[in-house]
Protein backbone atom coordinates (compact mmCIF):
# COMPACT_ATOMS: atom_id res chain seq x y z
CA UNK A 1 0.00 0.00 0.00
CA UNK A 2 1.61 3.22 -0.96
CA UNK A 3 1.36 5.82 1.59
CA UNK A 4 3.88 9.03 0.78
CA UNK A 5 5.49 10.95 4.22
CA UNK A 6 6.54 14.74 3.69
CA UNK A 7 9.09 15.58 6.73
CA UNK A 8 8.43 19.41 6.84
CA UNK A 9 10.11 21.33 9.48
CA UNK A 10 9.39 24.71 10.79
CA UNK A 11 8.31 27.58 13.52
CA UNK A 12 5.38 28.96 14.15
CA UNK A 13 5.66 33.25 14.04
CA UNK A 14 3.03 35.68 14.09
CA UNK A 15 2.54 36.10 10.20
CA UNK A 16 0.71 32.13 10.74
CA UNK A 17 -2.69 31.38 12.36
CA UNK A 18 -2.75 27.26 12.86
CA UNK A 19 -5.36 26.18 10.69
CA UNK A 20 -8.15 24.62 13.11
CA UNK A 21 -11.20 24.59 11.21
CA UNK A 22 -10.46 22.93 7.80
CA UNK A 23 -13.97 22.60 7.09
CA UNK A 24 -14.12 26.20 7.08
CA UNK A 25 -13.09 27.81 3.66
CA UNK A 26 -13.14 31.95 2.48
CA UNK A 27 -13.21 31.92 -1.10
CA UNK A 28 -15.06 34.06 -3.84
CA UNK A 29 -16.51 32.69 -7.06
CA UNK A 30 -16.83 34.25 -10.43
CA UNK A 31 -19.68 35.17 -13.09
CA UNK A 32 -16.56 37.05 -15.21
CA UNK A 33 -15.14 35.04 -18.31
CA UNK A 34 -11.55 33.41 -17.83
CA UNK A 35 -8.82 35.79 -17.65
CA UNK A 36 -6.55 35.79 -20.89
CA UNK A 37 -3.26 35.03 -19.56
CA UNK A 38 -2.26 31.30 -19.29
CA UNK A 39 -4.34 29.48 -15.94
CA UNK A 40 -0.84 27.55 -14.90
CA UNK A 41 2.19 28.40 -15.24
CA UNK A 42 4.83 29.71 -17.46
CA UNK A 43 8.34 28.61 -16.46
CA UNK A 44 10.14 31.26 -14.70
CA UNK A 45 12.55 33.39 -16.58
CA UNK A 46 13.73 35.86 -14.00
CA UNK A 47 17.00 34.46 -11.44
CA UNK A 48 15.73 32.67 -8.61
CA UNK A 49 16.77 34.01 -4.93
CA UNK A 50 20.09 33.05 -3.67
CA UNK A 51 18.59 31.44 -0.79
CA UNK A 52 16.37 28.81 -2.51
CA UNK A 53 17.60 26.39 -4.53
CA UNK A 54 14.53 24.43 -6.80
CA UNK A 55 14.74 21.11 -6.71
CA UNK A 56 13.79 19.35 -9.71
CA UNK A 57 10.21 18.05 -9.69
CA UNK A 58 9.58 14.25 -10.12
CA UNK A 59 7.19 13.61 -13.38
CA UNK A 60 3.56 12.84 -12.29
CA UNK A 61 3.68 9.10 -12.10
CA UNK A 62 -0.45 8.15 -10.55
CA UNK A 63 -3.22 10.27 -9.62
CA UNK A 64 -4.84 9.94 -6.47
CA UNK A 65 -7.95 11.06 -5.65
CA UNK A 66 -8.35 12.81 -2.15
CA UNK A 67 -11.22 11.70 0.08
CA UNK A 68 -10.70 12.92 3.52
CA UNK A 69 -8.63 16.03 4.78
CA UNK A 70 -7.39 15.12 8.12
CA UNK A 71 -5.88 18.28 10.69
CA UNK A 72 -4.48 18.09 14.01
CA UNK A 73 -2.65 20.23 16.53
CA UNK A 74 0.56 18.10 17.10
CA UNK A 75 2.72 16.62 13.99
CA UNK A 76 1.71 13.58 12.86
CA UNK A 77 4.29 10.75 14.19
CA UNK A 78 5.36 7.71 12.40
CA UNK A 79 3.48 5.42 14.46
CA UNK A 80 0.40 7.50 13.90
CA UNK A 81 0.99 7.42 10.11
CA UNK A 82 1.31 3.28 10.40
CA UNK A 83 -2.17 3.17 12.22
CA UNK A 84 -3.92 5.54 9.55
CA UNK A 85 -2.77 3.45 6.51
CA UNK A 86 -3.83 0.06 8.22
CA UNK A 87 -7.27 1.42 8.21
CA UNK A 88 -9.24 -0.64 5.85
CA UNK A 89 -9.91 0.94 2.45
CA UNK A 90 -7.26 3.37 2.94
CA UNK A 91 -4.85 3.28 -0.10
CA UNK A 92 -2.68 6.51 -0.29
CA UNK A 93 -1.55 9.07 2.40
CA UNK A 94 -0.17 12.58 1.69
CA UNK A 95 1.91 14.74 4.82
CA UNK A 96 1.73 18.28 4.15
CA UNK A 97 1.77 21.08 6.46
CA UNK A 98 -1.69 23.47 7.06
CA UNK A 99 -1.53 26.97 8.07
CA UNK A 100 -4.01 30.22 7.71
CA UNK A 101 -1.06 32.58 6.03
CA UNK A 102 -1.81 36.47 5.38
CA UNK A 103 -1.56 36.99 1.46
CA UNK A 104 -1.97 40.39 0.51
CA UNK A 105 -3.83 41.16 3.46
CA UNK A 106 -5.68 38.38 3.26
CA UNK A 107 -6.05 35.17 5.61
CA UNK A 108 -5.50 32.57 2.75
CA UNK A 109 -5.70 28.87 4.26
CA UNK A 110 -2.58 27.80 2.84
CA UNK A 111 -0.68 24.10 2.02
CA UNK A 112 2.85 23.58 1.90
CA UNK A 113 3.47 20.25 0.07
CA UNK A 114 6.30 18.54 -1.97
CA UNK A 115 5.79 19.49 -5.07
CA UNK A 116 6.50 15.82 -6.73
CA UNK A 117 4.07 13.69 -4.46
CA UNK A 118 1.80 16.31 -3.33
CA UNK A 119 0.43 17.10 -7.73
CA UNK A 120 -0.79 13.24 -7.55
CA UNK A 121 -3.71 14.48 -5.26
CA UNK A 122 -4.91 17.10 -7.62
CA UNK A 123 -7.31 17.78 -10.74
CA UNK A 124 -5.59 15.97 -13.64
CA UNK A 125 -4.80 19.61 -15.43
CA UNK A 126 -3.17 20.92 -12.25
CA UNK A 127 -1.43 17.86 -11.69
CA UNK A 128 -0.10 17.32 -15.32
CA UNK A 129 1.75 20.66 -15.40
CA UNK A 130 5.23 20.38 -14.96
CA UNK A 131 5.85 24.25 -15.30
CA UNK A 132 3.39 24.65 -12.38
CA UNK A 133 5.12 22.53 -10.19
CA UNK A 134 8.79 23.48 -11.01
CA UNK A 135 7.57 26.79 -10.14
CA UNK A 136 6.28 26.10 -6.99
CA UNK A 137 9.33 24.48 -5.87
CA UNK A 138 11.37 27.50 -6.92
CA UNK A 139 9.63 29.17 -4.48
CA UNK A 140 6.13 31.07 -6.23
CA UNK A 141 2.50 29.99 -4.43
CA UNK A 142 0.33 28.69 -6.90
CA UNK A 143 -3.67 30.44 -5.45
CA UNK A 144 -6.95 28.76 -6.61
CA UNK A 145 -8.63 30.07 -9.81
CA UNK A 146 -11.64 31.92 -7.58
CA UNK A 147 -8.90 33.62 -5.16
CA UNK A 148 -7.00 34.91 -7.93
CA UNK A 149 -9.71 35.73 -10.28
CA UNK A 150 -11.87 37.21 -7.91
CA UNK A 151 -9.73 38.24 -5.06
CA UNK A 152 -7.58 40.63 -6.91
CA UNK A 153 -4.64 38.86 -7.24
CA UNK A 154 -3.11 38.53 -11.13
CA UNK A 155 -1.23 36.12 -12.13
CA UNK A 156 2.49 36.31 -12.02
CA UNK A 157 2.42 39.85 -9.79
CA UNK A 158 4.14 39.84 -6.33
CA UNK A 159 1.89 40.13 -3.24
CA UNK A 160 3.15 40.62 0.04
CA UNK A 161 3.16 38.02 2.74
CA UNK A 162 2.91 39.61 5.97
CA UNK A 163 6.40 40.33 7.39
CA UNK A 164 7.76 37.57 5.03
CA UNK A 165 8.59 39.60 2.10
CA UNK A 166 6.81 39.01 -0.95
CA UNK A 167 5.80 35.75 -3.40
CA UNK A 168 5.36 35.46 -7.01
CA UNK A 169 1.94 34.26 -8.30
CA UNK A 170 3.06 31.23 -10.14
CA UNK A 171 -0.80 29.83 -10.94
CA UNK A 172 -3.86 29.70 -10.94
CA UNK A 173 -4.15 26.02 -10.09
CA UNK A 174 -7.11 25.03 -8.02
CA UNK A 175 -6.42 21.76 -5.76
CA UNK A 176 -9.28 20.61 -5.33
CA UNK A 177 -10.08 20.67 -1.66
CA UNK A 178 -12.38 23.60 -1.02
CA UNK A 179 -10.66 24.60 2.77
CA UNK A 180 -7.32 25.24 0.67
CA UNK A 181 -6.32 28.36 -1.74
CA UNK A 182 -2.86 28.43 -1.62
CA UNK A 183 0.06 25.88 -2.37
CA UNK A 184 3.72 26.71 -1.40
CA UNK A 185 6.60 24.30 -1.17
CA UNK A 186 7.82 22.52 1.86
CA UNK A 187 10.83 25.33 1.77
CA UNK A 188 8.60 28.25 1.11
CA UNK A 189 6.99 26.77 3.91
CA UNK A 190 9.56 27.22 6.52
CA UNK A 191 10.05 30.31 5.38
CA UNK A 192 6.63 31.37 6.30
CA UNK A 193 6.80 29.77 9.84
CA UNK A 194 4.39 27.37 9.11
CA UNK A 195 3.56 23.67 11.90
CA UNK A 196 4.98 20.71 10.33
CA UNK A 197 3.09 17.85 9.64
CA UNK A 198 -0.15 18.72 11.19
CA UNK A 199 -2.35 17.93 7.95
CA UNK A 200 -3.22 14.61 5.99
CA UNK A 201 -4.93 13.86 2.83
CA UNK A 202 -6.62 10.38 2.51
CA UNK A 203 -6.95 8.58 -0.78
CA UNK A 204 -9.69 5.82 -0.43
CA UNK A 205 -11.75 5.08 -3.18
CA UNK A 206 -13.32 1.62 -2.14
CA UNK A 207 -14.29 2.91 1.32
CA UNK A 208 -17.58 4.80 2.13
CA UNK A 209 -15.81 8.32 3.18
CA UNK A 210 -18.47 8.62 6.52
CA UNK A 211 -17.67 5.29 7.39
CA UNK A 212 -13.70 5.80 7.04
CA UNK A 213 -13.75 8.75 8.87
CA UNK A 214 -15.74 7.28 11.66
CA UNK A 215 -12.74 4.85 11.76
CA UNK A 216 -10.19 6.91 11.73
CA UNK A 217 -11.85 9.18 14.92
CA UNK A 218 -10.99 5.86 16.75
CA UNK A 219 -7.04 6.11 15.95
CA UNK A 220 -6.79 9.70 15.80
CA UNK A 221 -6.13 11.79 18.81
CA UNK A 222 -9.13 13.76 20.67
CA UNK A 223 -9.87 17.10 18.51
CA UNK A 224 -8.94 15.96 15.00
CA UNK A 225 -10.72 17.54 12.80
CA UNK A 226 -11.93 15.60 9.63
CA UNK A 227 -13.38 17.13 6.32
CA UNK A 228 -14.57 14.76 3.49
CA UNK A 229 -13.46 15.66 -0.20
CA UNK A 230 -14.97 14.04 -2.93
CA UNK A 231 -16.77 11.63 -0.44
CA UNK A 232 -17.18 8.26 -1.80
CA UNK A 233 -21.49 7.53 -0.23
CA UNK A 234 -23.38 4.69 -0.82
CA UNK A 235 -25.45 4.75 -3.51
CA UNK A 236 -29.58 6.28 -2.90
CA UNK A 237 -32.47 3.37 -2.86
CA UNK A 238 -33.89 6.18 -4.97
CA UNK A 239 -33.31 9.63 -6.80
CA UNK A 240 -34.11 11.85 -4.31
CA UNK A 241 -36.30 14.97 -5.43
CA UNK A 242 -37.76 17.54 -3.67
CA UNK A 243 -41.05 15.31 -3.92
CA UNK A 244 -39.49 12.52 -1.99
CA UNK A 245 -38.21 14.49 0.50
CA UNK A 246 -39.66 14.86 4.17
CA UNK A 247 -42.98 16.94 4.38
CA UNK A 248 -41.83 20.01 6.12
CA UNK A 249 -38.20 19.59 5.40
CA UNK A 250 -37.69 22.86 2.92
CA UNK A 251 -37.54 26.44 4.38
CA UNK A 252 -40.90 27.86 5.09
CA UNK A 253 -42.56 30.93 2.99
CA UNK A 254 -41.62 33.19 6.39
CA UNK A 255 -38.09 32.16 6.27
CA UNK A 256 -37.61 32.66 2.80
CA UNK A 257 -39.42 35.94 3.35
CA UNK A 258 -37.08 36.87 5.84
CA UNK A 259 -33.38 35.65 4.17
CA UNK A 260 -34.53 37.31 0.96
CA UNK A 261 -35.33 41.02 2.92
CA UNK A 262 -31.91 40.52 4.68
CA UNK A 263 -30.48 40.30 1.43
CA UNK A 264 -31.65 43.16 -0.58
CA UNK A 265 -30.57 44.91 2.37
CA UNK A 266 -27.10 44.55 1.64
CA UNK A 267 -27.69 45.68 -1.84
CA UNK A 268 -24.32 47.86 -2.61
CA UNK A 269 -22.25 46.33 0.01
CA UNK A 270 -19.05 45.76 -1.75
CA UNK A 271 -17.41 42.47 -2.53
CA UNK A 272 -14.36 41.35 -0.49
CA UNK A 273 -12.53 37.85 -0.91
CA UNK A 274 -13.40 35.84 2.12
CA UNK A 275 -16.00 38.22 3.73
CA UNK A 276 -19.15 37.49 5.66
CA UNK A 277 -20.91 40.43 6.60
CA UNK A 278 -21.83 42.76 8.04
CA UNK A 279 -20.42 45.33 5.82
CA UNK A 280 -19.16 43.41 2.87
CA UNK A 281 -19.05 40.06 1.38
CA UNK A 282 -18.04 37.50 -0.87
CA UNK A 283 -20.76 35.28 -2.72
CA UNK A 284 -20.92 32.57 -0.42
CA UNK A 285 -20.66 34.68 3.28
CA UNK A 286 -23.79 36.28 1.61
CA UNK A 287 -25.84 33.11 1.35
CA UNK A 288 -24.16 32.18 4.74
CA UNK A 289 -25.19 35.88 6.45
CA UNK A 290 -28.90 36.10 4.47
CA UNK A 291 -30.20 32.86 5.64
CA UNK A 292 -28.96 33.07 9.18
CA UNK A 293 -30.98 35.51 9.45
CA UNK A 294 -33.92 33.62 9.04
CA UNK A 295 -32.65 31.14 11.46
CA UNK A 296 -31.45 28.53 8.71
CA UNK A 297 -27.55 27.49 9.74
CA UNK A 298 -26.06 27.25 6.26
CA UNK A 299 -22.22 26.09 6.02
CA UNK A 300 -19.64 28.37 4.92
CA UNK A 301 -18.16 27.52 1.08
CA UNK A 302 -20.27 26.97 -2.36
CA UNK A 303 -19.73 23.31 -2.71
CA UNK A 304 -20.78 22.56 0.97
CA UNK A 305 -24.37 24.76 -0.07
CA UNK A 306 -24.62 22.81 -3.34
CA UNK A 307 -25.63 20.01 -0.43
CA UNK A 308 -28.05 21.58 1.26
CA UNK A 309 -31.60 20.42 0.03
CA UNK A 310 -32.95 18.81 -3.36
CA UNK A 311 -32.09 20.07 -6.83
CA UNK A 312 -34.59 21.46 -8.88
CA UNK A 313 -34.82 22.48 -12.98
CA UNK A 314 -33.89 26.22 -13.39
CA UNK A 315 -37.46 26.64 -15.25
CA UNK A 316 -39.30 26.02 -11.60
CA UNK A 317 -36.51 27.89 -9.60
CA UNK A 318 -38.30 29.93 -6.57
CA UNK A 319 -37.33 33.25 -4.87
CA UNK A 320 -34.73 32.13 -1.84
CA UNK A 321 -33.50 28.51 -4.08
CA UNK A 322 -29.95 29.08 -4.87
CA UNK A 323 -28.34 28.80 -8.18
CA UNK A 324 -24.73 27.60 -8.59
CA UNK A 325 -22.37 27.68 -11.27
CA UNK A 326 -19.03 25.75 -12.26
CA UNK A 327 -16.34 28.65 -13.26
CA UNK A 328 -13.01 27.20 -12.89
CA UNK A 329 -11.36 26.22 -15.69
CA UNK A 330 -8.28 24.27 -13.40
CA UNK A 331 -11.03 22.17 -11.98
CA UNK A 332 -14.29 21.91 -13.97
CA UNK A 333 -16.16 19.80 -11.40
CA UNK A 334 -15.54 22.61 -8.73
CA UNK A 335 -18.85 24.63 -7.44
CA UNK A 336 -17.53 28.29 -7.29
CA UNK A 337 -20.17 30.68 -7.23
CA UNK A 338 -23.53 30.82 -5.81
CA UNK A 339 -26.41 33.58 -6.13
CA UNK A 340 -29.89 33.73 -4.79
CA UNK A 341 -32.48 33.72 -6.81
CA UNK A 342 -34.87 36.61 -6.97
CA UNK A 343 -37.80 36.15 -9.09
CA UNK A 344 -38.18 36.78 -12.86
CA UNK A 345 -35.14 35.75 -14.19
CA UNK A 346 -33.17 37.47 -12.22
CA UNK A 347 -30.53 36.81 -9.03
CA UNK A 348 -28.93 38.22 -6.34
CA UNK A 349 -25.21 38.14 -5.74
CA UNK A 350 -21.59 39.24 -4.46
CA UNK A 351 -19.77 38.86 -7.71
CA UNK A 352 -16.25 39.79 -7.74
CA UNK A 353 -13.66 42.25 -5.95
CA UNK A 354 -14.30 45.70 -7.35
CA UNK A 355 -17.89 45.11 -7.60
CA UNK A 356 -20.89 45.01 -4.91
CA UNK A 357 -23.83 42.91 -3.84
CA UNK A 358 -26.30 43.31 -6.35
CA UNK A 359 -29.46 41.47 -8.87
CA UNK A 360 -28.58 40.93 -12.16
CA UNK A 361 -29.75 39.21 -14.53
CA UNK A 362 -29.12 34.89 -14.13
CA UNK A 363 -26.05 33.96 -16.29
CA UNK A 364 -26.66 29.92 -18.06
CA UNK A 365 -22.87 29.49 -18.67
CA UNK A 366 -21.14 26.96 -16.79
CA UNK A 367 -24.63 26.92 -14.82
CA UNK A 368 -24.82 23.70 -12.20
CA UNK A 369 -28.25 23.89 -10.92
CA UNK A 370 -30.66 25.15 -8.57
CA UNK A 371 -30.89 23.90 -4.98
CA UNK A 372 -34.16 24.51 -2.91
CA UNK A 373 -32.66 24.42 0.63
CA UNK A 374 -33.66 22.10 3.16
CA UNK A 375 -32.62 23.62 6.74
CA UNK A 376 -32.47 20.10 7.94
CA UNK A 377 -30.29 19.33 5.69
CA UNK A 378 -28.13 22.38 5.50
CA UNK A 379 -27.43 22.06 9.74
CA UNK A 380 -25.85 18.48 8.88
CA UNK A 381 -23.64 19.51 5.98
CA UNK A 382 -19.42 19.71 7.49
Amino acid sequence: MPFIVVALVAVLTTDVLLLTQPDVSFEAESLRATPKQSLLAEQRSEPQPPAQTAQPVAPLDKLYKPHLFVLTSKPFTDELLRKVAKVSGVQALELADAASVTLDGKRVQTLAVDPSTFRSYTPKVTASSDALWQNVAAGDVAVSFVLGNDGGLPLHSRVSVGSAGQLRIGAYATTGFGAVDAVVSKETGRTLGMPRDNALIVSAPKADSSELRKKLQRVLPKGTQMALVNPVLPQPQQKVTQNNWPAGSLMTGEQLTVALKAAASKLGRPYVWGAEGPDSFDCSGLVQWAYAQAGVRMPRVTHQQWVTGPQVPLAQAQPGDLIFWRHDPTNPDYISHVAIYWGDGKMLHAPRTGDVVKISPVSTRNLAGVVRISPAAAAKVR
